[in-house]
């Protein structure tokens, strides 16, 4: 693959979203929410007067610090309401290295940093936007690897068809998908 000038890891810059709408923390809760509107985002990162990132805002932020707690949006300012620190992930970094973080911390967005700048938030739906065709490229993979071997052969992970249980050894067997018992069983009675 290297050859054909294509890359075998999917870094964060291929999948960030870019530019980061900010607010600056001497902002309103009210001035935040417009912009999430606006912009029809989840989140706006916040910063410091020299633009500095500091903090995010969510949408969650706003329900909890500011609705559920029955203050007034243009009374709430943005300092107050942020997530702080500002939880940050290099550029280059690879999207596994960014899921792995996003779960470490149970967050779902991680401001992007390329040579100490903010250039772009990654969330978990801009890594599920890629997984489809991350699986596919296993399984392609898993095809050329077992080399010769019939793709019914390949294990499958998941719950048999017949049973409801789970398995690591699916069969694929008139198209339903049979843990080990349940093969054996449907082979001993169709023989």
């Amino acid at each position: 693959m290297a050859e054909l000038g294509i890359r075998s890891r999917i870094l964060v810059k291929d999948v960030m979203t870019s530019p980061v709408i900010t607010v600056k923390e001497d902002s309103t809760a009210n001035e935040a929410a417009r912009l999430m509107r606006d912009n029809d985002i989840g989140c706006v990162i916040v910063t410091t007067k020299d633009d500095k990132p500091i903090g995010i805002i969510t949408e969650r932020d706003i329900v909890v610090r500011v609705v559920a707690e029955n203050t007034q949006p243009s009374k709430a300012m943005v300092k107050e309401i942020m997530s702080a620190p500002l939880i940050t992930i290099d550029a280059d970094k690879t999207i596994s290295e960014a899921a792995r973080e996003m779960n470490r911390q149970n967050i779902r967005r991680l401001a992007v940093m390329h040579r100490g700048r903010l250039i772009g938030i990654i969330s978990s739906k801009d890594i599920l936007s890629v997984t489809p065709e991350l699986i596919e490229i296993i399984q392609e993979s898993a095809k050329i690897t077992a080399s010769g071997e019939a793709e019914e052969e390949l294990p499958l992970t998941g719950y048999c068809d017949n049973c409801g249980s789970w398995s690591d050894g699916l069969r694929e067997i008139d198209g339903s998908y049979l843990c080990e018992n349940c093969y054996v069983e449907r082979s001993e009675t169709e023989y």
